[in-house]
């Protein structure tokens, strides 16, 4: 019998432990250490939580650690890790306050990522807090369920806190946007760059969601950057390089970095600190992996090793390191990124590289796009329009990326170019695929089809 080692519980961590515990249970001895006093929070729920469209965040979790120590696993809950020796193959963790040393055969890191940390005058963290408390009353880091626990109670205590400013438009940002003006709050969103969303879509989307963000009535202060918060023991404004904007809280959403402390100096790193694996997550120490947001995967779109943290990535991951694991070598197939927003109805989804983000990669990447109704002019309800973009390299015809928005729900098409990132397939082959026809759905000569067969030769 194997000793297995699992540093996290999040949702890389927990996928892996149930793959492990399901299918190899009696073959392992499986060891868990989580710093958290919770598990399997789906963070992705927080906006909705925030903004009472969901009644309470009970629904919000699907695994606990009776159920994980239910299957077999010896699970050590706020017990942080505080040093691994890889020659020894021990790992130390602070257990009821107490040093606690456990030994593993094979270690697999499941820590996950931590919120940036932005060098803004007046933003830090109270030293030596996990759960990223700030030293200044009411600003807010979003990453643990305590997160979202603290702000619905001040909201809910605090009949003072009205002007909200969230820092960062990226998917966190403009969920938590919403939020807060569902609640009626006045709400600022500031981000460095010109446009939200600029990791997953290029511009001429963006700007629908920008739009659908200012009809709702959130003021977009794009293109600043936050110099400062101020406030005496709680914030009372936020400063950028152009305004200062009055404000009672602060929303910090400006992304997440890989947790890879306790592979310093030890294990490879990716460019941007996160662990460097193959695809069967084993890192450059064998029998060492590494799942999740704490590690890289393979991006089909790039043909090369990426970040792309995700939980549906952190949940594949998961499986695959578990698999290797555990003696049952499993190759990872890589991942193209596919990803969705909903904000007021206009949904929004993407794989694989944006125009951008494929020509900064070397292809000669061109767009090909085509708006259109869902469904024939003739059905007069509940036929939305649809934008469709499709980036695809000129010289081999291979599709890298696409983009759909629509307040039609668009969401499942997006698999189908996922599937055809991962398996080359060109563009010219995708106008003559088979999308089959039925007025209740969609047109004989569909979006689709027509952004396929209006490609540029």
């Amino acid at each position: 019998m194997s000793k297995i080692v699992v540093i996290g519980a999040n949702h890389a961590g927990t996928a892996c432990i149930n793959t492990m515990l399901d299918n190899f249970g009696n073959e392992n001895e499986i060891v868990v250490f989580d710093q958290n006093s919770n598990i399997s929070f789906l963070g992705c729920g927080m906006a909705l939580w925030i903004g009472k469209q969901i009644d309470g965040p009970e629904g919000l979790f699907y695994s606990d650690k009776e159920k994980l120590e239910a299957k077999g696993a010896k699970v050590y809950m706020e017990s942080p890790v505080l040093s691994v020796d890889y020659d020894k193959k021990e790992v130390t963790a602070l257990v009821n306050g107490q040093k606690h040393v456990e030994s593993y055969e094979k270690l697999i890191f499941a820590t996950g990522s931590q919120p940036i940390i932005p060098a803004i005058k007046g933003v830090e963290i109270v030293e030596g807090n996990r759960e990223f408390k700030a030293t200044l009353e009411n600003i807010q880091f979003v990453k643990l369920y305590q997160n979202s626990a603290e702000v619905i109670e001040k909201l809910k205590n605090n009949e003072g806190i009205n002007r909200v400013a969230v820092v960062g438009a990226g998917y966190i940002g403009v969920e938590l946007a919403e939020a807060f003006e569902r609640l009626g709050k006045e709400v600022t969103l500031i981000d460095v760059a010109d446009t939200c969303l600029a990791g997953y879509y290029d511009r001429e989307l963006s700007d629908l969601m920008s739009k659908n963000l200012a009809d709702h009535g959130i003021k977009l202060a794009y293109g600043q950057t936050v110099q400062a918060v101020e406030g005496e023991g709680k914030v009372e404004r936020i400063v950028t390089d152009k305004e200062t904007f009055d404000v009672d809280m602060v929303i910090m959403a400006v992304g997440f970095r890989p947790n890879t402390a306790l592979g310093a100096g030890k294990i490879k790193l990716f460019h941007n600190g996160a662990f460097l694996v193959d695809k069967k997550q084993e890192t450059s120490i064998p029998g060492v992996y590494a799942v999740g947001d704490c590690a890289t995967i393979y991006d089909n779109a790039l043909d090369d090793m990426s970040y792309i943290a995700l939980a549906s990535n952190a949940v594949r991951s998961g499986i695959v390191g578990a698999y290797n694991a555990t003696g049952h070598e499993l190759e990872g197939i890589g991942v193209q990124g596919s990803n969705g927003i909903n904000i007021y109805d206009l949904k929004m989804v993407s794989t694989g590289l944006t125009l951008e983000k494929a020509k900064a990669a070397g292809y000669n990447a061109v767009e090909t796009g085509f708006n259109d109704l869902q469904k024939p002019e003739f059905i007069k309800h509940d036929n939305h329009e649809v934008a469709i973009r499709i980036v695809f390299d000129k010289d081999t015809r291979v599709i890298l990326g696409a983009q759909m928005a629509s307040h039609e729900d668009i969401s499942m098409g997006i698999h189908l170019f996922s599937l055809a990132i991962q398996e080359k397939v060109t563009i010219d082959k995708l106008a003559l695929t088979d999308i089959f026809f039925l007025p209740h759905f969609n047109k004989p000569y569909n979006y689709i089809t027509m952004a396929a067969l209006t490609a540029e030769k």
